[in-house]
Parts: C-alpha cells; structure tokens; sequence
C-alpha cells in the first residue's frame, strides 16, 4: 500500500487524487514526527477514530436577565421554559414594559412556556443575584459526532469542514459558525477542553446558523484530523508562517479548514498534521486579522475555487 502524494502547492500543477487510506506525512517532509503523534497514530482503529459526543453535559443552563433572555430568543437558542417573578403590579404597568412585552411575545410565537414564581425562588437560582425578574432555562447543545457530520461529504466531489484548534472565545465560534453555514461547509470541529464550547454568547453570534450546522466536540483535535484524511480530507492549516498565500493553494476537493487560538494560532502538533499551510496576502500595518475574520475569508475563497473548478 502506498501513501498518497502530498498535495501540490501551485495552481500549474495537477488536482491530485482524492484520498483512500490515512495520510502519514507532515506538511515538511524535513521534520520527523513527533513520538507523541507517533504513538497516537499506532493505536487501533476504535481508539484513531474520534469518539462521538451526542449528550448534553448537564440538563440546562440558566440564563439571568431580561437582555439575555430576549437575546436567547431572538438568535434561536432552544429554550425549556422562561422563569419570570410575580409581582404585585397590574397588567396594565407589565404591558407597558416593551422588553418583557417582547419577551412574552417571542416566547409564545417559539411554543415557550413563562412559569410565574415568586420573587424569592429566582434569588435562590440566580447564580448572581441580578435576573431582575426574569429567568431562562436554555437547553444544552447536542454535539455531533465527526463521523455523522462526513456521512453528507461521500457522495460529493467538494467539502469544507472548518476545525478550530482550541479557539477560546465563544462569540468568534458563533461568527465562524455563522461564516461556516453561509458557504456550505459539512460542521464545525472544536476542542473538548481548554476551548469555548456552544453557550449563550456563541448562539448570539452565530445568529441562528447552529440551528443549522453541525458541531463536533472532539478529545483530541490531531486524532480528528486523522480521521477527517482516512475519509478523504486534505488538511490545510491557517498561518502567517505560510509560504503560500490562499489564492495560490488548491482548496477545492475535500478540505478540512484548521484555524488556530486567538493569539497563540495553531498548536505544534496540529501544524504538523496538516498537509499545507496558507496565509491570507496583507498589504497594510497590522500583524493579522482575528480568527474569526481570517476564517471567513479563507472559507470564502474555497467557495469561491469551487464554483469556477
């Protein structure tokens, strides 16, 4: 069995073959693989292959406050029921409060339910003492397991699949979310630990496209990229450190999108699985754009590559 040629790095030369079998090679063939990665890679095929992540990790998270409610409900994210105080005034005097008139009113047209209790069971939930009156119960997000998310790329000669290496921030995961649905991609790769997860603030930035897109939460990301080349993916990493500038790479086929930390950028070990690295061209004073504006425009120029292939 042979290993797959590395993917070329000019437009002149040809497209190459779709991949069969794991890809072993580091982008630089001058640098050995690490014994970490090494070892990993000799595991057996239960342990490669990235365990699936379909449960919720608790039953709710509690949001406190009328912005963040409102919020909640206008970025679709899924609510159980909306906890509000009774008070001693009239319906009149509620009516005339706009944002819980709002509130109300987005909530029945999501088949919400308000449940009215008293002022002193929301103190005795209220993780800050500041839900002036009106509490939300938000359903955990329900990852996807990778496996599930590459089902939709078997039949299809061009796929994205954005992986984040350890992205912190959970509203620049909600806009490369948001990014992501828009130019079709397969899902959203993010790390288990050490990275931000599907909250509140990343629903708001995502302004709705999680309701859409899949997200996978994966242990370990290297391990992820494994698998995402035994199903076909090349693997292009994101850095300033790259030779090549993304108008000059090839990203049609398959192609797994890895994007680095806010700050840090990729980690050693994910450069090293990737089979090249791009950069986005800059002409002006500043080092780069953030993580979340880099992926948009690296995700736009493989759509841009697929459409005129």
């Amino acid at each position: 069995m042979t290993t797959p040629e590395k993917r070329t790095h000019s437009r002149a030369q040809s497209h190459p073959q779709p991949r069969t079998e794991p890809y072993r090679q580091s982008h630089s063939s001058s640098r050995s693989e690490p014994r970490s990665q090494s070892h990993a890679r000799t595991q057996t095929e239960a342990r490669s292959q990235p365990q699936p992540h379909g449960k919720p990790q608790s039953q709710y998270m509690l949001l406190e406050g009328k912005h963040a409610v409102l919020e909640a409900l206008r970025f679709g994210t899924p609510l159980i029921e909306i906890i509000c105080a009774k008070t001693e005034r009239s319906e009149a005097s509620r009516a005339a409060d706009k944002m819980l008139a709002e509130i109300e009113r987005r909530a029945q047209q999501a088949k919400v339910r308000i449940v009215w209790l008293p002022k002193q069971t929301l103190d005795a939930q209220s993780e800050r003492g500041a839900h002036q009156g009106i509490m939300a119960k938000a359903r955990p997000f329900v990852y996807t397991p990778l496996s599930k998310v590459l089902q939709a790329a078997k039949n299809r000669d061009n796929a994205l699949v954005i992986v984040l290496d350890h992205v912190t921030d959970p509203g620049n995961l909600g806009a490369i979310a948001r990014s992501a649905e828009v130019v079709g991609a397969l899902g959203l790769v993010v790390a288990r630990n050490r990275a931000a997860s599907i909250t509140p603030a990343a629903h708001k930035a995502a302004a709705g496209a999680l309701n859409m897109l899949p997200v996978s939460q994966e242990n370990n990301i290297v391990r992820a990229l494994d698998f995402l080349k035994k199903e076909g993916f090349w693997v292009a990493g994101a850095s300033e450190k790259a030779e090549q500038v993304a108008w000059d790479a090839k990203l049609t086929g398959k192609i797994a999108l890895v994007m680095g930390a806010e700050g840090a950028g990729l980690s050693r070990l994910v450069e090293e699985s990737c089979d090249f690295l791009v950069r986005l061209p800059q002409q002006g004073k500043i080092d780069s754009l953030n993580v979340a504006q880099a992926t948009t425009a690296l995700a736009y120029e493989y759509l841009r590559q697929t459409r005129i292939e």
